[in-house]
């Protein structure tokens, strides 16, 4: 069959977005799905970082590609062998396909599935091979998803059945912002009820971190950014205060805030400085984590004494340490239930074709969460 997508042909695209148009939409032959594969039709799908590092060259990817892995959409055929899943079922993308079987899937740690990264780093599906040709031309799948197309063939790793009442555009944000920020905190953290959070970085994931905190029981959530825009946007989510780490005293506000330091800093800037500030404003005892995706030859300098002499601990988080088809449902019934209002950070619904100029306005940092609905 045929499908329209945006495809990227060339990375590190001059800016503004908008003018240079790193994405183009195009129709491509799309494959039927093999065994255990469905075809998707998308309904929904977010703009996120992780595709702009891409476009930006932040981080390399084959092309061409089509980008989008923070989607949503409707089983419309099933290939052979796939038991679990039925046509008409809603479902969310993982942007990591976990096979289930290898040594990190089999000690709960999907987002370091094996197979699945091989896969998403050489841009194939989960079993090897290509869905996608424009004519005799290769086009690579972007995380196991490429869900900026009308349509997409998935493996049934990557998908989670969801509720079908649930809108698409607040479905697609839990297969990325939602999973990656409020993981961060409640599960790579491990968030304790009454500690205190410092949330760097407010973007999508950043936010929906911040509304993690306030829905895992911290009882102060502090929200750090260079916006004063997006203070205001933390502020209104329920931040029980704002820094703007340009100004000079922003490290001694948060200490003098919470005693000393935060318990736990989460940092999704994926700027080195940030990251050190997030380090900086960490107490005793307590934990840092990042879930930012720096540059690949991006290096940091942290005081290593304080590791051992405070007993504290630097954390990374990928996929926000889940096993998402056990907790993206839970996410969602937290969100259904008042209590995870992730239908706040949607900022601006897009069409396909406006792709360009939605990336354009996430780089210059004038959106929170956008969704190309299909």
């Amino acid at each position: 069959m045929q499908t329209r997508a945006a495809v990227l042909r060339t990375m590190d695209c001059d800016r503004p977005y908008d003018r240079s148009n790193p994405l183009s939409i195009e129709t491509l032959e799309l494959g039927a799905p093999q065994r255990g594969e469905v075809l998707v039709r998308v309904r929904a799908a977010g703009l996120c970082h992780s595709d702009l590092s891409s476009i930006d060259g932040n981080r390399a990817r084959p092309t061409p590609m089509v980008l989008g892995h923070e989607a949503a959409g409707e089983i419309v055929a099933v290939g052979e062998g796939v038991h679990d899943f039925s046509v008409g079922d809603h479902v969310v993308c993982s942007f990591v396909p976990s096979c289930g079987h290898c040594r990190y899937c089999a000690d709960g740690r999907a987002a370091l599935c094996t197979p699945g990264a091989e896969a998403n780093n050489a841009g194939t599906m989960l079993s090897g091979g290509f869905r996608l040709r424009d004519g005799n031309e290769t086009i690579h799948h972007h995380l196991g998803v490429s869900g900026f197309a009308e349509h997409a063939v998935i493996a049934t790793e990557s998908l989670v059945r969801i509720d079908p009442a649930l809108p698409w555009d607040i479905a697609a944000v839990f297969g990325c912002a939602v999973l990656t920020g409020v993981g961060a905190v409640l599960k790579t953290a491990d968030l304790r009820l009454g500690q205190t959070v410092l949330v760097v970085g407010l973007g999508g994931v950043g936010l929906s971190a911040v509304l993690g905190a306030i829905a895992g029981g911290a009882a102060q959530v502090i929200a750090a950014d260079i916006d004063d825009a997006k203070l205001a946007v933390a502020r209104d989510l329920g931040a029980t205060a704002t820094v703007n780490t340009r100004h000079d005293d922003a490290l001694e506000t948060i200490r003098a805030l919470t005693d000393g330091g935060v318990d736990v800093a989460a940092e999704f800037a994926g700027v080195g400085a940030a990251l050190e500030f997030a380090f900086e404003a960490t107490g005793k005892g307590g934990k840092t984590v990042t879930a930012g995706l720096q540059h690949a030859d991006a290096r940091m300098a942290l005081p290593a004494l304080k590791l051992v002499a405070q007993e504290r601990a630097l954390l990374g988080s990928y996929l926000g340490g889940h096993v998402p088809k056990l907790d993206i449902p839970e996410y969602i019934a937290l969100y259904q239930a008042g209590r995870l209002p992730v239908d706040r950070l949607l900022t601006h619904r897009l069409k396909l074709e406006e792709i360009n100029t939605g990336f354009e306005r996430l780089a210059a940092g004038e959106a929170i969460r956008q969704v190309i609905l299909f």
